[in-house]
């Protein structure tokens, strides 16, 4: 994933697994009242950092995505910005077949003059087809993230029926992959970017997600459970 978007231009940029409120919410859009803070939903750290405000201390917390690499890099770097964020992301999930508190995202952002959602489509193309074949088709359905606006939901054709339809997909040909969009205005503003001058794409798709896909494992499970006879199949 990380090779297929570095070909496309993007530069990899990391951040700290141990975040603060601002930068894994306030930042990018998420108030205090969103879903999002839900306890159930986020590892918060006891202790608080003090922040860039002098005497205003912040909450820490486990990152709940990779977006926050995102804003650090705005606040730091003039446009043209184009990056891809790996790494670890901790959730404070129900653990079962398809859901892990500890997983791993890949994000891309590129941010740039007159960046449209032309640029966002034909990107994830490249990226998809890079990952699993050139006949893959995809779509996008209206979504919403507080990050971005317009948001989408990109489903790719079945992978392992090839569209035809199979219990994987529910017979529907299509798989829900990644979510993406337009970078929110406030998110620019937050960074001290002008939303007048500048635009950008944002997207973001889980790791997991793909090797079970591509692989045809079932259980998410099976990667930390340190089986031998699992990992030494690769």
């Amino acid at each position: 994933m990380i090779g297929i978007l570095s070909h496309l231009g993007f530069e990899m940029k990391e951040g700290p697994l141990v975040e603060t409120d601002h930068y894994n919410f306030q930042a990018l859009n998420i108030p205090p009242e969103h879903p999002a803070r839900d306890m159930q939903d986020t590892f918060y750290l006891e202790g608080t950092r003090l922040a860039r405000d002098a005497g205003k201390a912040e909450t820490l917390l486990l990152r709940t995505h990779t977006s926050p690499v995102q804003v650090r890099v705005m606040e730091s770097q003039k446009p043209p910005i184009r990056i891809l964020c790996p790494g670890r992301v901790f959730r404070h999930e129900a653990v079962d077949a398809g859901h892990s508190a500890v997983f791993h995202q890949v994000e891309g952002l590129y941010i740039d003059r007159k960046v449209s959602m032309a640029d966002l489509k034909g990107t994830l193309k490249l990226f998809l087809q890079g990952l699993f074949g050139s006949e893959t088709q995809m779509r996008f359905r209206p979504s919403y993230f507080p990050f971005v606006e317009p948001g989408a939901e990109v489903d790719v054709s079945c992978v392992l029926c090839a569209g035809k339809g199979c219990s994987v997909c529910k017979q529907s040909g299509w798989l829900e992959l990644l979510g993406a969009g337009l970078v929110h205005p406030y998110v620019l503003k937050s960074a001290g970017l002008d939303p007048e001058e500048w635009s950008g794409f944002a997207f973001g798709v889980g790791v997991e997600r793909v090797a079970m896909l591509k692989y045809g494992i079932d259980d998410i499970r099976l990667f930390y459970e340190n089986d031998v006879r699992f990992l030494q199949q690769f």
